[in-house]
């Protein structure tokens, strides 16, 4: 796809439903009793994933765009799929459904595509192993595909070396059919979302410090789901408008919750103009509209507790760390050398073609901003968050930006660049 230079962003949107919470309304509601109705639900492949892999199980799930209404069969009602359970691209539905298929009376196994099988599961399958779960890797190697048989699982409290949501998720979903109440505690808290959704569906969840625990066989009831808008979809059309100047643009009900606002606190750090507008705190996640102005940016030093609250986000601020004035210097992300790409190693790359001064670091990057930028022949790696990021670095540069594999997009935003469009028209 080409793309190049555009008039300012101006105008509202809405962006698709947050990513972690859609995942999560499918699944907490197929474990509940009843009907539960997730609205702005976000239709990405990755989530579509987990609507297959339930549906293979025996729950009735019904789509109709972003409305997904789940008839949950309760703790103990999934039957035994027929086939491996296909999760796609999503590491989401891999980890946190290893947690629910480890307490499940059947053997299944789980895998994913190309990327999800290179995609290291040996971070769940240590605490699952120590509950009394049988899980292996069938390749021996770590990876995906993962065969589960399931059952006779033991409370434990479990040391994360890593501050990761899917990890502690996955912990948390197995601890629901534990003997005993099953502790997660992180080096730093990671996100939330099963935390306050768990809740929310009735089960006993409480958080302490860095830990998190859950009680076991809890009577959950299906429930109505307002997906708020992702922040990590946000965050393009957030980078964007600071970018490209005498741009205004509102974004609308976007979620806010302070363990995945590190974005908008690092845009603060680096002088954006960004103002709340309706802040609502009346439901389980807490949202917002935002009001994003240009902004001539500077650099910063991103490290330490932020990083799990902006891991995904990390490439477009690597971005708008480009344009910035000054050096940013990003330390203790070395998680993103294992996401859908290496992201150090394809930012820092992708950077330098466009003529940015970057130097990759063991657990980050050096980006040296404010040098003149052009467009370049961009390779995604097939990574959607590399296509997104450098698609808002299009606006901003001179010439023209050749992005490679741009439709790998759909994994979590399809109409991404139809709405990039409709706001630079």
């Amino acid at each position: 796809m080409i793309m190049k230079y555009k008039a300012p962003l101006k105008g509202e949107l809405s962006v698709p439903g947050d990513k972690s919470i859609s995942h999560r309304s499918v699944m907490f509601g197929a474990l509940s009793e009843g009907l539960t109705e997730a609205e702005n639900f976000l239709t990405g492949a990755d989530c579509l994933s987990t609507i297959s892999c339930f549906r293979q199980m025996g729950i009735d799930i019904v789509q109709n765009g972003s409305s997904v209404k789940i008839n949950g069969k309760s703790l103990h009602g999934l039957t035994a799929p027929k086939k491996l359970l296909d999760a796609g691209n999503s590491g989401t539905t891999v980890r946190l459904m290893s947690g629910i298929l480890s307490g499940q009376p059947f053997r299944s196994v789980i895998t994913g595509d190309a990327s999800i099988q290179k995609r290291p599961m040996k971070r769940i399958m240590t605490p699952l192993t120590m509950m009394n779960a049988s899980i292996a890797s069938i390749y021996n190697n770590g990876c995906a595909p993962l065969e589960i048989n399931g059952g006779g699982l033991r409370g434990i409290h479990y040391q994360s070396p890593v501050a990761s949501a899917q990890v502690k998720s996955c912990v948390l979903l197995a601890g629901l059919y534990g003997d005993d109440v099953t502790r997660v505690t992180e080096p730093v808290i990671s996100r939330n979302h099963s935390e306050l959704m768990l809740r929310y569906f009735g089960a006993d969840v409480k958080c302490e410090g860095t830990t998190a625990s859950i009680a076991p066989e809890p009577h959950l009831t299906g429930q109505k789901v307002n997906v708020p808008g992702d922040i990590s979809s946000a965050a393009y059309f957030i980078a964007a408008a600071l970018l490209v100047p005498n741009s205004e643009v509102l974004l609308r009900n976007v979620g806010i919750n302070p363990t995945r606002d590190g974005l908008l606190r690092v845009c603060r750090a680096m002088g954006a103009d960004i103002t709340f507008v309706n802040e609502d705190h009346s439901g389980a996640e807490p949202c917002a509209d935002l009001l994003i102005r240009s902004s001539s940016l500077n650099g910063t030093v991103i490290e330490g507790d932020i990083i799990p609250t902006l891991i995904d986000e990390l490439p477009v601020i690597a971005v708008m760390a480009a344009f910035a004035e000054g050096t940013t210097i990003i330390r203790d992300a070395a998680e993103l050398k294992v996401k859908e790409s290496d992201r150090i190693a394809v930012m820092t790359d992708n950077l330098t073609r466009i003529g940015c001064d970057v130097t990759a670091t063991e657990d980050g990057m050096i980006i040296r901003g404010g040098k003149p930028l052009h467009g370049a022949s961009i390779d995604t790696k097939k990574d959607h968050r590399i296509a997104m990021s450098f698609a808002v670095a299009a606006l901003a540069c001179d010439g023209e930006m050749d992005i490679q594999d741009a439709d790998c997009v759909r994994i979590s935003y399809p109409g991404f660049y139809e709405d990039l469009e409709r706001l630079s028209l």
